[in-house]
């Protein structure tokens, strides 16, 4: 008996510190599961530590960034614009007699129908559209699809390719718009988000940087444009066109364009300024006009004049270092008639110093059709001013 006492004892003490460590592990369990309530519950959910004390975000906390915000704010507001265009076969003539055609029908094609997918957003509640001239040039009327699939009859307002911009209204009320930025305060590096139907993937969105500003057609490769455009490194692929270009507060800054099927990491699009001047004039009358004076110009730089890129055939050597150079004067041109000539250095246009020839026709581009714009101008050392009346950009301009 006695040496069977002292084991009890033992035996009695372990297991009273099991039961004791058991209701100790049971009240942490409890407590720890009345920290974590459903989400439904109005109190704050605690978030949960792991073994290696990392605090775990709560499972209903959304992984949301400024860009995913940009596209909750305006996606509803981009939509895919489906449009066809008859493609003109050239039938010879003698083909195409109704005679001919009513016994050899098969052999007489009519003309293919060619079909496309661009982008576009809305930029009035009451269904007014803006997109690229490419996307709709051609057609009277597009198919305009929603976000949500629905689908819309638009009838195209106005094109202008000089601008790559037209404007498409779809017959609706209260529909999600877009609100604009402001591309002159761009600054290369700055964030920019491309949202658009790239080869048919609707809503696809890409986001880059800005990556240039200022870029004339001529260096992006559409030499007939008159558009400084915004370069980007956010992916814009065929299907894009159309489409905006948004910075990090979800505003407008441009339509993005796909211009140059050989580019690879790069793309462009058109300042919005430019774009909602233009698509102004297409609302109100159809067309845009587009101020012109008719003459060809160069950049003066100390690289031109020291690698002699300046044209010989003008007769006499050009003191200035600075300013744009008129090569050519175009006949029967507005310029021909103010009494430019070849050899003119420009200085100003509307009292406003320019640099570059892309300056020049910026400037020009937003004066007044028939309405005196002046030009300072260096001819022989001697400094004068022309005053000339622009013209709408003629069809074919003489040589």
């Amino acid at each position: 008996m006695n040496k069977l006492f002292p084991k009890i004892i033992f035996s009695t003490g372990f297991f009273i510190i099991g039961i004791a460590l058991g209701i100790w592990g049971s009240r942490e369990f409890t407590a720890s599961r009345s920290s974590l309530k459903s989400p439904s519950d109005d109190s704050t959910i605690v978030p949960v530590t792991n073994i290696f004390g990392v605090k775990k975000p709560p499972s209903t906390e959304k992984n949301i960034n400024f860009i995913a915000e940009a596209v909750e704010k305006v996606g509803s507001a981009v939509v895919r614009i489906d449009a066809s265009r008859e493609v003109a076969l050239n039938v010879p003539p003698n083909l195409d007699h109704p005679l001919f055609r009513h016994f050899f029908t098969d052999q007489i094609p009519d003309n293919p129908i060619e079909e496309g997918t661009g982008s576009g957003f809305i930029i009035a509640d009451d269904g007014l559209i803006m997109t690229n001239a490419h996307v709709v040039e051609g057609a009277k009327v597009v198919s305009v699809v929603m976000k949500n699939g629905q689908s819309l009859e638009g009838q195209v307002l106005g094109v202008d390719t000089m601008t790559d911009v037209a404007v498409v209204k779809v017959n609706a009320q209260n529909l999600p718009t877009i609100n604009f930025g402001n591309a002159n305060d761009l600054i290369p590096g700055q964030w920019a988000i491309a949202i658009g139907n790239p080869l048919g993937l609707d809503n696809t969105v890409t986001v880059g940087i800005i990556s240039a500003l200022g870029r004339s057609s001529a260096e992006v490769g559409v030499p007939d444009k008159r558009v400084k455009f915004i370069q980007t490194d956010a992916a814009i692929n065929p299907g894009n066109s159309g489409g905006p270009l948004l910075n990090a507060q979800g505003e407008v800054i441009g339509i993005n364009t796909a211009i140059r099927a050989n580019a690879q990491g790069l793309g462009f699009a058109i300042p919005i300024e430019t774009a909602s001047r233009i698509a102004e004039q297409l609302q109100k009358t159809g067309k845009a006009t587009h101020p012109y004076l008719g003459i060809q110009m160069i950049t003066l730089n100390e690289d031109i004049i020291k690698n002699g890129n300046i044209p010989q055939n003008l007769g006499f050597n050009i003191k200035e270092h600075i300013g744009v150079l008129v090569v050519k004067v175009v006949l029967n041109s507005p310029a021909q008639e103010a009494g430019f000539l070849a050899g003119d250095v420009i200085l100003k246009v509307g009292n406003q110093p320019v640099l570059t020839s892309l300056d020049v026709q910026e400037k020009v581009e937003l004066s007044n059709i028939n309405e005196i714009l002046e030009v300072e101008i260096s001819r022989q050392g001697k400094t004068q001013i022309i005053k000339v009346k622009p013209q709408d950009f003629p069809t074919n301009p003489s040589n």
